[in-house]
C-alpha cells in the first residue's frame, strides 16, 4: 500500500512517499526543507514533488500518516490541515502520530530525550527507552527539563530542541536525527496500517495556547 507521509511540527517541512507491505516499509521518496516561516508555501510542493518522483498518483495513496506534533500553532496545523483534506479528498484514512515519538526511535544506550524547539525559549520533549516512550510529551524550560532527565537517569539527546540548549541540558546530543524521520514516522503507524484500522482524527498536540490569540475587545481610542 502506498502511504504519504507528512510532518510541519517542526522547522523542517517534511513529504514522503512509502510503501507498507506485511514484509515491512519501503520509502520511495523523500523531500524536507528547513524553514520555520515558509511551512504553507513549502509542503505542497513537497508532496508533489515525493509523489512525482515514486511514480504515484494521488489516487493511488491508500492512506496518510501526520506527525501530529507538538510544535508551534502555525506551523503544525499546515501539515494536518494539508492531510485531513487529502484524505477526505481522496476517502482514504490518515493515522496520527507523535511526532518526538519518531525522534525516540534513535537507537541509543540507555535513555534519551527526544527535544523539539517549542520557541519563547522552551522545549517540547519527552525521554524515550529501545523506542518505548517512558514520560508523557511536556514543554518546559530547558532547565527544568534538564532536572528532570538527570532523575531519570537520561543519558544521550536528539533533535534541534536538543542541539539548541545543548549548554543547559548538559547532556551528549547525536547529530541525527535533528528532525521527525518520515521513516519513523510511517514505521509507528504500519501496523494500523496493514490491519486497515478506520482512520483517526489529526488531533494535534499543541500543549499550550497559540501563540496569536483573538482581541479581547475593541481597544478604547484616546482623543
Amino acid at each position: 500500500m502506498l502511504v504519504l507521509v507528512v510532518d510541519s511540527s517542526t522547522p523542517a517541512v517534511t513529504a514522503a512517499l512509502a510503501e507498507v507491505t506485511d514484509r515491512g516499509v519501503v520509502m520511495r521518496a523523500e523531500r524536507r526543507a528547513v524553514d520555520a516561516k515558509a511551512h504553507g508555501e513549502l509542503l505542497a510542493p513537497a508532496v508533489d514533488a515525493v509523489l512525482g518522483e515514486g511514480g504515484a498518483h494521488p489516487r493511488e495513496l491508500g492512506a496518510i500518516v501526520a506527525g501530529l506534533g507538538p510544535g508551534p500553532f502555525t506551523g503544525l496545523r499546515v501539515g494536518l490541515v494539508t492531510a485531513a483534506s487529502m484524505g477526505q479528498t481522496l476517502g482514504i484514512p490518515t493515522y496520527g502520530v507523535c511526532s518526538l515519538d519518531a525522534l525516540g526511535q534513535a537507537d541509543a544506550t540507555g535513555r534519551v530525550l527526544a527535544a523539539t524547539d517549542a520557541r519563547r525559549k522552551e522545549i517540547y520533549w519527552a525521554v524515550y527507552e529501545a523506542g518505548a516512550r517512558v514520560t508523557e510529551p511536556d514543554v518546559d524550560l530547558p532547565g527544568a527539563v534538564a532536572e528532570r532527565v538527570a532523575a531519570l537517569g537520561v543519558g544521550a539527546a536528539v533533535g534541534e530542541g536538543a542541539h539548541r540548549y545543548a549548554d543547559v541540558l548538559g547532556l551528549p546530543v547525536r547529530d541525527e536525527p535533528r528532525y521527525p524521520p518520515a521513516a519513523a514516522l510511517v514505521g509507528l503507524a504500519a501496523e494500523r496500517i496493514r490491519a486497515k484500522l478506520p482512520g483517526e482524527r489529526l488531533t494535534p498536540l499543541y500543549l499550550r495556547r497559540p501563540d496569536a490569540v483573538a482581541a479581547a475587545g475593541r481597544k478604547p481610542v484616546l482623543r
